[in-house]
Parts: structure tokens; sequence; C-alpha cells
């Protein structure tokens, strides 16, 4: 049995420039991390690794400088790495990426049998959330978003109990595998990679899976297999804040400053 956890290269700043052609990411001279969420994704997989045994496997769709993030994977303990990398898986959307990611997965299961996938619920560059879901539906796997604790998982009587974060209040399901969890930060507190592992992770080969291996019909791939188009990417403008009254001094007096700019501005009514 394995667990996959699908881990994603993102930018390590705000500051991103977008090509005004393509709307997409310019990557030349910004620092790269792996994604926040992907992290705690990767650090329960090794969790069950430490608990049960299994292999874990990381993936990762992206270019080939994208071989960084996934030999941070190598040196926090996952045992295989996969870098799904072409030209022609650029451009991607969602459902693009989702595509490819799941029939890599479908792939990694011939060989050995996938009981986890696990995802970060989201990633920070794009915060869609959508590919997770998008991989547990191409693969039929039952999905569970926005965890927050395993509860309890039995690989016999092949079901998993987990906790999920929702507004407000908690979600407890139990659910047959394989399975697909997107997790949040709660879940864990990712490892650090030891001194040794580091410097094996730094010599380990990165195995690279293009189109040639995966098979996939162009036409559902990259930008060609992406429905959704970006029309414009801008930053919002924002006004300048206001600071009326004086709340420490005259407590009632700003009270009632702020209640009729809210009245000015139709946010409230009486």
């Amino acid at each position: 049995m394995q667990i996959v956890a699908s881990i994603k290269q993102v930018p390590d700043t705000t500051q991103v420039q977008i090509d005004p052609v393509t709307n997409t990411l310019v990557r030349e001279g910004i620092p790269f991390i792996v994604n926040p969420f992907d992290t705690h994704a990767l650090e329960e997989s090794l969790r069950i690794k430490d608990k049960f045994g299994c292999k874990v496997t990381a993936i990762s769709m992206g270019p080939p400088n994208s071989e960084a993030t996934l030999r941070k994977a190598l040196s926090v303990g996952v045992d295989r790495v996969i870098l799904l990398t072409d030209r022609v898986f650029g451009g991607a959307d969602t459902l693009a990426t989702s595509n490819v990611l799941s029939e890599a997965i479908r792939r990694l299961n011939e060989d050995d049998e996938v009981v986890i996938v696990f995802c970060g619920k989201q990633t920070i560059d794009g915060d869609t959330a959508q590919v997770g879901p998008g991989i547990a539906t191409r693969l039929g796997y039952t999905q569970l978003t926005l965890v927050d604790k395993i509860l309890e998982l039995d690989l016999k009587k092949r079901t998993i109990k987990v906790s999920r974060k929702l507004e407000g209040r908690n979600e407890i399901v139990e659910a047959p595998l394989p399975v697909m969890i997107t997790v949040v930060r709660e879940l864990n507190r990712p490892r650090y990679p030891t001194v040794p592992k580091r410097l094996e992770a730094g010599l380990a080969e990165v195995e690279t899976w293009d189109n040639g291996v995966l098979k996939l019909e162009q036409q559902t791939i990259g930008l060609k297999g992406s429905p959704t188009w970006v029309k414009r990417i801008f930053s919002p403008e924002r006004d300048k804040g206001e600071i009326i009254g004086d709340g420490l001094n005259d407590p009632e007096g700003t009270a009632e400053l702020l209640i009729n700019k809210l009245l000015e501005k139709d946010i409230v009514s009486l």
C-alpha cells in the first residue's frame, strides 16, 4: 500500500508578476517554496508511514525547477518523488491540472495500491481549492476536505474516520478507502529535515514523467484542456482608511460619528 502526497511549488511573495499576453505567472526572478498547506499533507503522509509502514510518494506538476520542491519532500522522509513536467502541461487550469495528477496517481496505483491521496486544502497562489476534489472525482475516490484530525485509520477494514473543520463547527465523518483528503494547518506541525536526509536528498534522482509517459490527449491538458481562461488579473484599488473621533477620550461621540458615517454610506439603516 502507498500514500500519495500531491504538492506544488508556489511563489514566496505577494509581488507576483503576470504576463499581460498569456495572463500566466512570470516565474523569472521570483523565489519559490512548497505550498504551505501541502507541507501539512506531507507530514500526515509521513505519520501514517511511521505508524503503518506504508510507502509515501510525492508528486508535483510544474516546470523543471520544481525539482527543488520534491527534494524537500525527500529530505523529510518521502520514499519516492515524481515530477510531472512537459511544455504541453503549461498554462493548465484546475481541471487540466487534476487530469494530469489523477492519471499519474492511476499509474502509481497499478504498481502499488494507493489508499490515500493527501493534498493541501488550497494553494496560496490560486486559492481555488479545486484540484484535490478534481482528483477524487476522476479517480472515483471518496473525498474528505478540510480535515483537521485523523481520528481512526483501519487498513484491514479499509475505513478512515476524520474530523472536518467547518465554519463554526466540526464534522466527524467515517468513509471507506481509498480516499482523497485535503488538509488544513491545524492537522499537524510539519517536521524538520535532518542534516543527513538533506544531504541525501540533494544527491537523489528526481523521477520525471512527461506526457510521453502519461499519454494523455493534448486537448485535455495544458492551455488546450483548460476551459477556464483568465481574462484579466489585477490588484484591486483600495481606499485609504479614515480615523474619526477620539475613541479613548470621547467614546460616545466617536460612536455617534461612526454611525453617521455608516448611515451616509448606506451600510446600515435605522
